[in-house]
């Protein structure tokens, strides 16, 4: 086959692309249709501009859009690339080569400014994308809240604020536009997993035996004091009445 093209992998279909824009999802109105429960009626677009093509994920989705298994919000594609809308898998080919960085290829040139608390709301709003998971759901702002130990509301506030900056319009599904914005800026990380010892209940006999034998002795049965083999401590030499 000439040209772009993408290959469903369930099916092993070979869609060829538009010389434009081939939109992609679970509607009867898409150019590429995927009968997938995760994949939304109008999920993404493929662009081709001269000999580049990129993918653009519509928002319209709580799945949203990965190439090789990383959230994207755009990016550039390259030839076998696997993008997935939703749990829907399907693989590019018959792209040119070119010398493109794909993963800054489409970021903006500037990020805008940012205070300290909106950077951790952004944070804690991508966690969950970041994942090992295969497709989830940014945070709510429920989640959000009480991961950064604050109400809400103010969640909402530093919200609204944030879909001012990165300009996302109003509309369903604005969180996970705003996260595959984020993360196709690179502006957060996956953090590394925080590893917590869990603790053992231990009793008061336990911990004094603990004590003990981290002193060198061995512990007493119950209900003895002193040495073993030996009388309790102030009857040394005490006649027997």
């Amino acid at each position: 086959m000439e040209g772009p093209f993408m290959r469903i992998e369930d099916s092993g279909l070979v869609m060829p692309l538009r010389p434009d824009v081939t939109t992609v999802g679970r509607g009867r109105g898409v150019d590429i249709r995927l009968d997938d429960p995760s994949v939304s009626r109008l999920h993404a677009e493929i662009v081709r501009r001269g000999p580049y093509v990129y993918v653009v994920d519509m928002g319209l989705s709580r799945n949203g859009t990965r190439v090789n298994g990383r959230p994207i919000a755009r990016r550039v594609l390259e030839d076998g690339d696997v993008v997935s809308f939703g749990t829907a898998r399907c693989r590019m080919g018959g792209i040119p080569r070119e010398d493109v960085d794909p993963a800054v290829e489409l970021r903006r040139a500037v990020a805008p400014e940012l205070t300290r608390r909106e950077v951790d709301v952004l944070t804690s709003l991508c966690r969950p994308a970041l994942s090992d998971e295969a497709f989830v759901a940014p945070a709510t702002a429920r989640e959000i809240a009480a991961d950064l130990v604050v109400t809400e509301a103010a969640v909402k506030q530093h919200l609204l604020r944030l879909y001012q900056k990165f300009r996302i319009p109003e509309g369903a599904n604005r969180r996970t536009r705003l996260a595959n914005e984020v993360i196709a800026m690179g502006l957060v990380r996956p953090l590394p997993p925080v590893h917590v010892p869990q603790q053992q209940n231990r009793t008061p006999m336990d911990a004094r035996t603990a004590e003990v034998r981290r002193a060198g002795h061995a512990p007493h049965p119950p209900g003895r004091l002193g040495a073993p083999g030996r009388p309790p401590a102030g009857t040394a030499g005490r006649r027997a009445s």
